[in-house]
């Protein structure tokens, strides 16, 4: 037996371990039977996202620096990005989004410049071999083009800007592969919606990046094979959006397409040092995206910064104004006034309890500073507390949503099922022994469970909530264990305990640093709102980020 065909047993093992004490739990808890039951068919969580959305205005509570306000990335701030530094910025390592479009904007580089500077890194970097699968056609005339719009002073929102694409996520004249054999040499024939957005703001696709097989599958990816972590190759990065995690920390491009599903934005952006949201369910289009589990998918940004995140988002929604900047412009590092607390009077609750056990003890002290940075910029952390809330059964049943759907997605390759790599093998095996019963359990409970969180937060006063996205450092790649405080936990006993659940309540969620262990991996906060309230969580990860240089911090480098 080789080691992977050992890492895969103890990997199903854990699987049905997991699955079966869930099940125990979740029949333990039969909802209310007709006509007794009430408002539980599972229509009334769309009923709930559709009617929440006209209740929380963007950005609640969140506010810019005064002079800053409203400043055009593009207008007279175009000299500075995103960490309040000089157009000089994007001639570094690892440049943002904002910086590109300041140097830009004052001629200190062009979008063909900056196009061959990253190809010339992919050559030079170890990580372009495991996370970009094929560069994407057609790049060098797209930088051209905008070389030319910049000149003429007509240029787009994202005008020039390299982005990596997910490989579940259509690009068109693509291979699209899904990370997986049964999909053999499939090109796609149009572009999804969230990349023809993108690229009708500017943007250029360059590249597609690895996935773990169809968003769920194991880290030994049996067609392109496992892609190690850029801050130690012995680690993981977290899936499922594993190259575009990877391709952020190593500088392969400025920002990249992810999905989530039960945390696969926000794991690999927390193991990987980056920045990720996932946003509000169905706030941006699917459309051109392979999908896992319908209800629960979601497609998102992933970048080097919340503040590079609220450029990005307007343009994904299909808002194409005539500026890079968002609506509600982002809280700059550096731009902050003296004594100025962009989150007074914003209440912030800590989800604690069952999501904070096991906790590394790196980890806990990471966030405890974290919470104490959050409170020197204004914010009030409150305790949080919402009886009708129960983490662990939460937690069963959005694992028996994803379960039922991807055996439904699946269905069509049991003939080949032998193709399937062993990590995806066991997940659609566990879904196909799901009873339907489990499965609709489950549809039903999802309303109160949002309901009961978001109630939690209006009596405790509290606007956004925070904690760990993940429990520990990334894992090791030779076992796919988590180590946490000296004991290795098998990673299905760990995650994704703190992301899940913002699938299942399509609450918007973002990971992004805030810390590193004593080996130098990276530590991640998640900031969680209600329903449509992207944009305050995002500034909320902005303001954080203005007096904090965690997300500035590349592999390689000491603190």
């Amino acid at each position: 037996m080789t080691a992977t065909d050992t890492r895969a047993d103890r990997s199903g093992d854990a699987i049905r371990r997991q699955a079966d004490a869930g099940q125990a739990l979740t029949r333990s808890c039969a909802l209310p039977a007709s006509p007794d039951a009430g408002d539980l068919d599972p229509e009334t969580y769309a009923a709930r996202l559709a009617h929440l959305r006209g209740t929380v205005p963007p950005g609640l509570k969140v506010r810019a620096a005064a002079h800053d306000a409203g400043a055009p990335a593009g207008g007279d701030a175009a000299v500075r990005d995103a960490a309040g530094r000089d157009s000089a910025a994007w001639d570094t390592d690892r440049p943002d989004v904002a910086g590109l479009l300041a140097a830009y904007g004052s001629g200190a580089t062009t979008p063909s410049a900056v196009l061959e500077r990253y190809l010339v890194r992919w050559e030079a970097s170890a990580t372009t071999d495991a996370a970009v699968l094929h560069r994407i056609e057609g790049a060098r005339e797209a930088a051209a083009a905008s070389d030319a719009r910049w000149a003429a002073g007509t240029p787009r929102p994202l005008e020039g800007i390299p982005f990596g694409v997910k490989d579940i996520i259509d690009v068109a004249g693509a291979k699209v592969t899904c990370g997986s054999l049964q999909t053999g040499e499939r090109t796609a024939t149009e572009d999804a919606a969230v990349v023809a957005r993108l690229r009708g703001a500017g943007a250029i696709p360059v590249a597609m990046v690895a996935t773990t097989e169809f968003a769920m599958g194991a880290a030994q990816n049996a067609r392109y094979g496992a892609v190690p972590n850029p801050w130690n190759p012995e680690r993981w990065t977290g899936g499922s959006s594993t190259g575009s995690g990877a391709g952020l920390a190593a500088g392969l491009f400025p920002f990249a397409l992810g999905t989530d599903t039960g945390g696969s934005i926000r794991i690999p952006s927390a193991f990987c040092g980056t920045t990720g949201l996932k946003p509000t369910y169905g706030r941006l289009p699917r459309t051109g995206v392979a999908t896992l589990s319908w209800s629960l998918d979601h497609v998102g940004p992933m970048g080097l910064s919340a503040a590079d995140l609220q450029l990005l988002l307007p343009v994904l929604e299909g808002v194409f104004a005539g500026s890079p900047a968002p609506a509600s412009a982002p809280v700059r590092a550096g731009s902050l006034q003296s004594g100025f607390a962009p989150l007074a009077g914003v209440g912030i609750g800590v989800l604690g309890g069952w999501h904070l056990e096991p906790l590394d003890a790196a980890v806990a002290a990471a966030f405890a500073d974290a919470l104490d940075t959050l409170r020197s910029l204004g914010a009030e952390v409150r305790v949080f507390d919402a009886p009708g809330y129960d983490p662990e059964l939460s937690h069963v049943e959005a694992w028996n949503v994803f379960y039922g759907e991807i055996a439904a997605t699946q269905e069509a390759n049991l003939p080949r099922r032998e193709l399937f790599d062993a990590g995806t093998r066991d997940r659609f095996e566990q879904g196909r022994a799901l009873p339907a019963i489990d499965y609709l359990r489950a549809l039903r409970r999802r309303a109160g469970v949002l309901d009961a969180l978001l109630g939690g937060m209006d009596a405790s006063g509290v606007d956004y909530l925070v904690l760990p996205t993940v429990p520990g450092a990334a894992p090791r790649l030779a076992d796919m264990t988590m180590v946490l405080n000296g004991e290795a936990l098998n990673i299905h006993d760990v995650l994704p305990r703190n992301t899940r659940i913002f699938d299942y309540t399509g609450m918007p969620a973002l990971a992004l640093p805030m810390g590193f262990d004593a080996g130098s991996m990276p530590l991640s906060l998640q900031v969680a709102g209600r329903p449509w309230d992207d944009g305050g969580v995002l500034a909320v990860g902005a303001a954080f980020q203005s007096v904090t240089a965690f997300h500035r911090r590349v592999p390689g480098t000491e603190c």
